[in-house]
């Protein structure tokens, strides 16, 4: 266990900004697994909307550290393939 008052410190930080990043995280995969639903469901419009929702978050935490940027890049990717399976 740390015992320098900055180490506490960086320890009680460190529990916040996981707590705060969580629920950044629980809301992309829930927005992920919306468009991927969507897309099985083979509504184009509605499939098109949703993975725009989605990739826009995904951009949001990789611009504020809260998920590492090729993580959604990698994401991003794989939805954008499947709705083009949709639209071909």
């Amino acid at each position: 266990m740390a015992t320098h008052k900055s180490a506490l410190k960086r320890i009680r930080q460190n529990e916040k900004r996981r707590l705060h990043n969580r629920t950044y995280r629980n809301r992309a995969r829930t927005l992920v697994k919306q468009a991927r639903a969507a897309i099985e469901s083979g509504d184009l419009e509605e499939a098109r909307k949703a993975t725009r929702v989605a990739v826009r978050d995904l951009d949001k935490l990789a611009s504020r550290g809260v998920v590492h940027k090729r993580n959604a890049a990698r994401r991003k990717s794989r939805l954008m393939k499947q709705l083009a399976k949709l639209e071909s």
